[in-house]
């Protein structure tokens, strides 16, 4: 017999189940200073200030922010790619490292909770990239580092997976927070992991995408993908998306005028807010650079789950189980633990 998973840790105190929180969650659209990792910081610590300026306790930002997305995977084939990834590694951050001590010293000065996509370089090898999700608490703390599970299409040239590890959800003065990267929120199972945990405030970072197929529209289906997780959850979701700026369109297309009109695709990126009934709080922003805010009241989130709650009554846990792995996967496992100091050989005898 299979012995019982451990129990999920409490997110929600019970202070917060008597006065659930209420606070202001801002969504931050911006383009990254491109491969720049020190200068896209400093922007996204200016932008936490700005945003805690105007009472946000949440502030999501786009994923892959810092230094920028790899568009070049979209637009030339590998070859003509790969010389742009080495550059984009040699951009990236590590964790640790300045650039997230950065942003932790920016979370702490602003009393708020900040989400925000990176550029991971992979410790154990010279080349590995992750994209990932850190979460910073309103005191600094680094609570969450979510390596996107499935790179999307063509990312698969430039991202490595990540593992099960990082599907938690985290409990913030908030309320219990679970973060996404872009196309992980149509991934139905990994949106109810975090869902199961008790998850209340959804944050999901995005990209702009101008180079999906033509008969796709990004807005809409970032807005479609973040109503039906507010809606099925009866959560409150905080959508942030990157943009294009005239910088990245000169740095990937050149004087390649097909490239330039395809970057250039309108409604590309879509930041919002989203409640419990799937419904927009405040109008979204569509393409262009700026903060949307919104109110959340985790308060809204109770009278939605009396008809649909798919982690309580409105679900079959003795039909339907989802198992989740949540080991972290390694390279390399060692049977037992060697010595730190080579051991010198025992000394020949003498013949």
């Amino acid at each position: 017999m299979d012995s019982p998973s451990p129990t999920p840790p409490i997110v929600l105190t019970g202070e917060q189940r008597d006065n659930p929180p209420r606070f202001t969650a801002a969504a931050v659209q911006a383009a990254p200073v491109y491969l720049d990792a020190a200068a896209t910081v400093a922007k996204a610590v200016a932008l936490i200030a700005e945003a805690a300026g105007n009472g946000a306790e949440l502030i999501v930002f786009p994923e892959a922010f810092v230094p920028g997305y790899p568009y070049w995977n979209w637009t030339m084939n590998p070859v003509q790619g790969s010389p742009w990834y080495e550059r984009l590694y040699r951009s990236s951050v590590d964790i640790p490292g300045p650039h997230i001590e950065a942003l932790r010293t920016a979370a702490r000065a602003a009393g708020a909770v900040v989400v925000i996509g990176v550029n991971e370089r992979g410790p154990h090898s010279l080349g590995v990239l992750y994209n990932t999700m850190l979460t910073i608490d309103a005191d600094g703390e680094l609570i969450g580092v979510h390596r996107k599970l499935v790179p999307t299409w063509a990312e698969k040239l430039t991202w490595t997976g990540g593992d099960g590890s990082s599907l938690r959800v985290h409990p913030t003065g908030i309320g219990p927070l679970g973060v996404l990267a872009c196309g992980e929120n149509t991934n139905t199972l990994a949106r109810f992991t975090l869902l199961a945990q008790g998850e209340l405030v959804h944050a999901a970072s995005y990209i702009a995408l101008p180079v999906a197929p033509a008969d796709y529209d990004m807005a809409d289906a970032i807005a479609v993908r973040t109503a039906a997780h507010s809606f099925e959850g009866k959560v409150f979701s905080v959508v942030a998306c990157s943009t294009i700026s005239p910088e990245i369109v000169d740095a990937i297309a050149g004087d390649d005028a097909e490239v330039r009109k395809q970057l250039g695709r309108e409604r590309s990126a879509y930041s919002g807010i989203f409640g419990p009934d799937g419904r927009p709080v405040g109008e979204p922003l569509i393409d262009d650079e700026g903060i949307v805010y919104g109110d959340i009241d985790l308060a809204k989130c109770i009278q939605p789950k009396q008809m649909h709650d798919i982690v309580g009554h409105y679900n079959r846990f003795d039909v339907f189980r989802l198992s989740v792995d949540n080991r972290p996967q390694q390279p390399i496992t060692f049977t037992h633990e060697s010595p730190r100091t080579p051991v010198a050989p025992a000394p020949e005898e003498e013949k």
